[in-house]
């Protein structure tokens, strides 16, 4: 699964989400969607205007870890 750290590197910056929303051109309630992990998509173009915002890398943000339910073969 796919883990989501909007919320950390954000603390980390000290940026808001009203700011972050403003300076990446998202709607706020869209932000505030993939912060908490209530997405099943993102487009590079955020993906890109957030990194550029936050000044960090995508690997800061998204983060993978094996689901629990996963089969072994």
């Amino acid at each position: 699964m796919i883990i989501l750290r909007l919320d950390r590197v954000m603390a980390d910056r000290k940026m808001s989400l009203n700011e972050l929303s403003e300076k990446v051109g998202v709607a706020n309630v869209n932000l505030s969607k993939l912060k908490t992990g209530k997405v099943s998509a993102v487009r590079f173009s955020t993906l890109n205007a957030i990194c550029r915002v936050l000044h960090c890398q995508p690997g800061e943000i998204l983060e993978y870890a094996e689901d629990d339910d996963t089969e072994k073969q």
